[in-house]
């Protein structure tokens, strides 16, 4: 299965050129939020796409009924279906159900129940919308996506955590692999910077507070001064198909997804085992998948969250998976950039690494200032770097001890 389009949607730029143009300079998308949130919440940022215009994507009188979510997962989904070349409007009713949506989406619309509920609770009630329960429903975010461009095949959504739109893409995989279907919308959406989930996140003391002064700086992976992570919201969507039917359309091809593995520890619904052992065994088989060895791979791209444990686990998870060859392949963490986008931070990551690939360019971990000792791999440290990537492993790791992980590979020239 091949990636021929992508769409982008992200705290540091709207649109897949402008997304990748700010992550290859190391331009942040985390910034104040205080619009958002009551005045008594400690965190006051967040990875935030403020230049997203939902109205181009819906109109207003739709926005009442759906999520924050919905119109960035079309708005993603649009610039894919464009940049692989397809026009939807052109469909034959025997296309429209060769085409699917898969999308991975840890919160989906948990924003929009939050809002509904509030509105409910300050007795409101009638102001509700009538269409709370199937906007709420997670599923219904793949569908509004089959709906705005007539697309018949499978309608699914995953949501398995941080792990959702890397499991997305796996099943994707596999799909198109069977026969099933030949055409997918395939990726993550979240949108979760809502004043109860953010509560939420702080009950587990897992958020920073440390950087509402300087919002660019507050997301830190692998830095010896992090402490916690960011959240953020945004869509990384692709359009998948064949390598049969890329080459035979003559498509432009940024990857081929060769590997998926996925692991779960089983430990806690929260904290991660210690060891790093599932989280390295996902990578190992989604390498043996892809039929390549740890020495291959050019280009890691790591969940690398900035909260202290996951950061460690992760670096001995990359050195049990690659051996020595862990501290001579460059990767670094996006979040560093955007924010974590919860379910969406797969596609995240994707979307960076197939734009590495395709420019020849490293994405750099910004705010790595001072490393933590235990993390000492070597992490494309504040500034972006030239280098040609044949081979990239996408990593994440989730609540609920799941591990997932993709390969992509360049076809031969």
């Amino acid at each position: 299965m091949v990636i021929t389009g992508i769409g982008a949607v992200s705290p540091n730029g709207v649109g897949r050129e402008v997304f990748w143009a700010s992550t290859r300079a190391g331009k942040s998308g985390v910034r104040r939020i205080d619009a958002l949130l009551p005045a008594d919440l400690n965190v006051r940022i967040g990875g935030y796409a403020e230049a997203f215009d939902p109205g181009r994507h819906m109109e207003r009188h739709e926005l009442a009924h759906v999520g924050r979510v919905v119109p960035l997962a079309l708005a993603a989904a649009e610039e894919a279906l464009a940049d692989a070349g397809w026009d939807t409007a052109r469909f034959s009713l025997s296309e429209r159900r060769d085409w699917g949506v898969v999308l991975g989406s840890g919160g989906a619309a948990l924003a929009f129940v939050e809002n509904q509920f509030s509105t409910y609770f300050s007795g409101h009630d009638r102001r509700c919308s009538v269409y709370t329960i199937p906007s709420a429903t997670p599923g219904t975010l793949a569908s509004e996506i089959s709906m705005r461009f007539g697309l018949r095949g499978c309608s699914h959504l995953l949501s398995t955590g941080c792990t959702s739109s890397t499991d997305a893409l796996g099943y994707a995989r596999l799909l198109i692999a069977s026969g099933k279907i030949g055409h997918l919308l395939c990726g993550g959406a979240d949108a979760p910077l809502a004043p109860l989930i953010i509560r939420a996140f702080m009950l587990m003391r897992i958020l920073t507070t440390s950087w509402n002064q300087q919002p660019e700086k507050a997301s830190r992976p692998f830095s010896a001064d992090r402490d916690g992570f960011v959240l953020g919201e945004g869509a990384w969507i692709f359009a998948l198909e064949s390598l049969r039917g890329a080459r035979a359309r003559g498509a432009r091809i940024y990857a081929e997804i060769t590997g998926y593995g996925s692991t779960c520890e089983a430990f806690h619904r929260v904290r991660l085992e210690t060891s790093g052992e599932e989280p390295a065994r996902a990578m190992r088989l989604a390498l043996e998948e892809a039929g390549i060895g740890p020495d291959r791979v050019g280009y890691v791209n790591l969940h690398g969250t900035s909260t202290v444990l996951n950061d460690r686990i992760e670096t001995r998870a990359l050195k049990l998976a690659l051996g020595k060859s862990a501290y001579a392949v460059p990767a670094s963490a996006l979040k560093s950039l955007i924010g974590h986008p919860q379910g969406a931070s797969g596609a995240a990551g994707v979307a960076a690494s197939l734009l590495a690939m395709r420019d020849g360019w490293l994405p750099p971990t910004v705010n790595l200032e001072c490393p933590d000792p235990e993390c000492d791999l070597d992490y494309v440290p504040l500034r972006g770097r030239p280098c040609q990537i044949q081979h990239a492993l996408c990593n994440c790791i989730g609540f609920g001890s799941k591990n997932s992980a993709l390969v992509l590979s360049r076809l031969p020239d």
